[in-house]
């Protein structure tokens, strides 16, 4: 028996489609958008997007700046005094009641900070002294200081805040963007992950997952030296029309097998050389910031050849020019419980000094450059920290994991600017005005980009699953401009 016939009695349902002369993609693809197309407007898309926006976007590009390991909220942004009076007494029962925790007991100590709050900009927003360059940009954020999720450990935390959901295999945000609107750059990847820190952040790949919807729309890492993504380079002597031969030859091979298959991650794999090629002059060209100004390299804190959170957020404002529709920006070590490299002091204080400058730069180049308020800034971690300190190695120097009230901003994108959202009690326990749930803030960045949450879902093991889930979620239409 050849090959050929044995294959042919191997024939699936998938073939039947095929010789039947309608594409088993197009039937699904074209149920997708007669769903979701009712008062959708068609976008010019790109790698096999659906393309259709429910209403007018006010954003067209998302940058995420990701603090992993759970910022604490109150040395930053979250002044309290009344819990700095109470430091060292102990937690009343009624305040830790139902609350969960990582690692500590009844008997953990309330903590203030030591910290300077100044009023900042004409909003008068309190920022700590660990971030003198937010005060510049006060008024250009939008803080929400009610946030809160569902998971209290880093690595399912980290998933859910990125996924909706704290287990692994769910298409992420950047994922369902793409998927849905797709992006304005032909030759970059439209999803962009780059990472500072001395590690990656736990949860690995299946932060920038696109889980059961097809690969193409995965986040893709940028390393920070060498070629961006390993291999892309060409081998010596394999460029120009020899390069280009060997794409076409591969390209063929791989319509042909999609011919015979039906096989979708077939279309990923052709997709993906065909970028591969683009990308060899894109990618290096993109990296290269020596055509920056010394005026932009210096606002930003960038010092040439060293990687870096700074460098990161240079890269994601020339991404946001090129048209890369959502960037990822992951700074890890900000998980301090109070032991060594992990203390509120000098720990926290590396931390807000490798980011607070970007950060902001980043806002204001995005301002200056007519691009903030089409590009939409999230500043994020995990979870909050508790207002109990954490003893390590017999001192207080920490906070343990906080799931029930932290705060987080957003800037341009149609975000309300100079504000604050939502209030706590004034010791900091719990959510007194406006909770904003993972899922609202989900919500809402899909409004602001066109797209209505509802209405956007993929069937998937008989469900429609959608990025906000299938509880309530809804956007937060105060913070709104």
């Amino acid at each position: 028996m050849t090959p050929e016939n044995d294959f042919d009695r191997q024939a699936t349902r998938r073939h039947l489609f095929r010789d039947c002369g309608i594409g088993l993609g197009s039937i699904a693809l074209g149920g997708l958008l007669h769903r979701d197309a009712i008062g959708a407007t068609p976008l010019a898309t790109s790698h096999g997007s659906l393309g259709v926006l429910h209403h007018p976007p006010k954003a067209k590009n998302v940058i995420f700046l990701f603090m992993a390991g759970g910022p604490s909220q109150f040395e930053m942004f979250s002044n309290k005094p009344k819990l700095t009076e109470y430091t060292g007494k102990s937690t009343p029962k009624e305040f830790i009641e139902g609350k969960r925790f990582s690692f500590l007991g009844p008997e953990a100590k309330l903590l203030g900070n030591t910290r300077k709050f100044q009023r900042s900009g004409e909003s008068g927003i309190e920022l700590s002294e660990l971030l003198p360059y937010h005060r510049e940009i006060a008024d250009k954020l939008c803080f929400i200081h009610s946030m809160h999720t569902d998971v209290f450990n880093h690595g399912p935390a980290k998933i859910f805040m990125n996924s909706g959901s704290p287990q692994p295999g769910r298409p992420c945000m950047g994922s369902w963007i793409h998927y849905g609107i797709g992006s304005e750059c032909d030759n970059l990847p439209g999803f962009v992950v780059l990472q500072s820190g001395p590690r990656g952040p736990r949860g690995g790949g299946a932060l920038w997952s696109s889980g059961f919807l097809p690969s193409r729309h995965q986040g893709v890492p940028f390393r920070n030296t060498g070629d961006p993504i390993v291999n892309l380079a060409s081998p010596a002597h394999f460029d120009g029309p020899q390069g280009r031969a060997f794409y076409d030859a591969v390209g063929a091979m791989n319509r042909k097998r999609m011919a015979a298959t039906g096989d979708p991650e077939i279309e990923t794999r052709i997709a993906a050389y065909e970028m591969a090629y683009r990308m060899q002059s894109s990618a290096p060209d993109l990296m290269n910031i020596q055509d920056e100004s010394q005026e932009t390299l210096d606002l930003y804190g960038v010092k040439q050849g060293t990687p870096s959170f700074a460098n990161n957020c240079l890269l994601a404002r020339r991404m946001v020019e090129r048209g890369v529709r959502f960037i990822q920006l992951y700074h890890t070590d900000w998980d301090h419980h109070g032991g060594p490299g992990q203390t509120l002091g000098k720990d926290l204080e590396l931390c807000c000094k490798q980011t607070d400058q970007a950060s902001a730069a980043l806002i204001k180049d995005l301002e200056q450059r007519g691009l903030l308020d089409e590009t939409l800034v999230l500043w994020s971690g995990e979870f909050g920290r508790t207002p109990m300190g954490e003893t390590r190695d017999n001192k207080v120097g920490g906070r343990d994991h906080f799931i029930d009230a932290f705060t987080l901003w957003m800037a341009g994108g149609g975000i309300r600017p100079g504000m604050q959202y939502g209030q706590t009690d004034e010791m900091g326990f719990s959510i007194t005005e406006n909770p904003v749930h993972v899922r609202d803030l989900h919500a809402t960045i899909l409004h602001q980009l066109g797209i209505d949450h509802k209405r956007f879902s993929v069937k998937f093991q008989g469900l429609n699953m959608k990025l906000t889930g299938v509880e309530e979620a809804h956007v937060v239409h105060d913070i709104l401009a």
